[in-house]
């Protein structure tokens, strides 16, 4: 799967396997990841756009797999930034700069159950089991609290807001948030 919901400055192509003849760069994502001995998401990405050649040579991502549950995401998203690519292996997101590829950051959600592209809002918003995060132009633009004990569940987003239930332990019970999409402050009755 590959979202091109933002302008971007790159071409990708998600491989079904490692390639026999490998290119000149290669990165594998996180930098010493153990995890690539049960699987990854092999990416080859051309930068494009860019006068400089030394920031347009292709470059093959090897990007970690996280967890093998089909409900943990596998794909391709671009970003606010035009130069930054998200990719997401078995539910571990990655950030990369497309011009310097050695330049990225792993969401700290593990795993990532769901990805969206707001245009509107120009974020990328990460959903995991407790909370949200939106990563903008600049970066990680801000994460929440706790909006769940288990399970975020989006249900709208108007505008500004994100409207959402979460599981309450103490109560047992679903309980309705809503996220302002600017701050990511929210509201939410969860224990």
């Amino acid at each position: 799967m590959i979202d091109l919901t933002f302008a971007h400055d790159w071409t990708a192509e998600i491989l079904a396997a490692r390639p026999l003849i490998l290119p000149r760069r290669q990165f594998v994502y996180p930098r010493y990841a153990e995890e690539v001995e049960r699987g990854a998401l092999e990416v080859m990405v051309r930068p494009v756009g860019t006068a400089s050649p030394e920031f347009s040579e292709a470059f093959l991502g090897t990007f970690a797999l996280g967890f093998s549950d089909p409900a943990a995401p596998t794909g391709v998203w671009s970003c606010p930034d035009a130069r930054w690519m998200c990719a997401v292996s078995g539910g571990y997101a990655y950030v990369v700069n497309t011009e310097k590829p050695e330049e990225f950051a792993q969401v700290e959600f593990r795993p990532v159950l769901e990805v969206r592209a707001l245009r509107e809002q120009g974020l990328l918003l990460f959903a995991g089991h407790h909370a949200l995060m939106a990563w903008g132009r600049g970066g990680k633009a801000w994460q929440t609290a706790r909006l769940s004990w288990e399970g975020v569940r989006i249900t709208a987003i108007e505008g500004r807001w994100l409207h959402g239930v979460g599981w309450d332990m103490p109560t047992d019970r679903d309980v309705p948030f809503r996220v302002d999409l600017k701050t990511g402050e929210h509201t939410s009755d969860i224990g």
